[in-house]
């Protein structure tokens, strides 16, 4: 039989076309699903306000009366706008090794993005930066975080050979816990503090960090990462979203402010407990132990993922993002977290990785976004 591709229209498709990766992974331990209900709050559209500036369809392939992939095709018109470039994303994309099957699917995707006028097609991207990106093409042998995609080796293989080539990369590094912090570091830091005025601010309390300073953690990185891949400026929506769907996580052992004089935010680091292996225990799901595993790996993590460091642009010549790299790691030697991973950062983006220069660290894994012309 041949391949059929679905157009995704009931609630009850969409959930299947969120599961679909169990299938073809549910035996690879380096896998790492999406929790489900934040697939479904990012890909419904009365959930999701970036809906408000973009468009997008979800399509399912099926072979012998079986789903066998599925995929993403996204129109973010301010990213457009920001850009200069007619170019539509595709996310969301798996399938099984087969390659008709890859091809029907970015076919599908690559036939609507003519439609609406589109000069180009790339991804994997989402609708905003804070979606999951970047087709793994190293590091097939290392578990994923729950912030990054993983894939089989023949994914990018097969789109190369349907016309995709590079269109950026990013790098990411697993950086080791040193024993302890050099005294002369610590006065160095000390004088460090005192010259720029800024220093850690020490919270406990989660609804005292969002009311305070979680608007502006999303200005600053608004203001910080403006000329990055990819991004574009969040509505006020998406800040309250983002807001409403990450800060809850954070840990004040792990999530370091940085404040002026006037204790306005002058820089963060947010660094979450690795979720991995409890996602990869539950599937994605929190019923019926899925709430169990992600509990017990917030309170007792083995390792923590960076997820975002940004200092606003008066304080980063000065120096300053030292203080937030040494609060984090005073944090992990107590709490004796061993291992750290990064967040995906663009490979020209020598600033970021230099943050890492004084710790032992081995780059793991290279994630690319794919480009095709229509």
């Amino acid at each position: 039989m041949g391949i059929e591709i679905r157009r995704v229209e009931t609630n009850s498709e969409l959930k299947a076309f969120i599961a679909f990766p169990e299938t073809i992974y549910a035996d690879v331990p380096q896998w790492v699903p999406a929790l489900i209900m934040d697939d479904l709050n990012t890909l419904r559209r009365d959930k999701n306000p970036a809906f408000e500036f973009s468009e997008a369809e979800y399509w399912t392939a099926w072979k012998d009366g079986r789903m066998v992939g599925r995929i993403a095709g996204i129109i973010n018109k301010h990213a457009i706008e920001k850009w200069g470039n007619k170019f539509a994303r595709f996310g969301w994309v798996d399938f099984i090794e087969d390659f008709e099957v890859a091809k029907a699917l970015l076919a599908t995707v690559e036939d609507w993005a003519r439609s609406k006028g589109m000069v180009g097609i790339h991804g994997p991207l989402g609708f905003t930066d804070f979606d999951k990106e970047g087709l793994l093409i190293e590091g097939f042998e290392e578990r994923a975080t729950f912030a990054t995609i993983y894939n089989h080796p023949y994914y990018p293989q097969y789109l190369e050979r349907l016309g995709y080539g590079k269109d950026v990369d990013w790098i990411e590094f697993l950086v080791t816990t040193p024993d302890a912090i050099p005294e002369k570091l610590l006065r160095i830091n000390e004088l460090l503090s005192k010259r720029s005025g800024v220093r850690i601010f020490e919270w406990k309390s989660k609804k005292f960090l969002i009311d305070t300073y979680g608007k502006q953690v999303f200005d600053l990185l608004d203001e910080a990462y403006a000329g990055l891949y990819g991004t574009t400026p969040l509505s006020r929506k998406q800040v309250q979203t983002y807001i409403d769907q990450y800060l809850g996580f954070v840990d004040p052992r792990f999530t370091k402010i940085l404040v002026d004089t006037e204790n306005k935010l002058a820089g963060f680091a947010i660094t979450l407990p690795s979720l991995s292996d409890a996602l990869h225990r539950s599937r994605g799901r929190l019923l019926p132990f899925g709430w169990f595993y992600l509990l017990r790996a917030l309170k007792h993590p083995v390792s923590i993922d960076m997820m975002l460091v940004a200092v606003r642009k008066q304080y980063v010549t000065r120096g300053v993002v030292a203080l937030l790299m040494m609060a984090l790691n005073k944090s992990a030697i107590e709490n004796g977290i061993k291992l750290a991973e990064t967040n995906p950062e663009l490979e020209t983006n020598i600033a970021v990785q230099g943050m890492w220069k004084d710790y032992p660290k081995r780059q793991h894994k290279r994630r690319r976004v794919y480009l095709k012309k229509l």
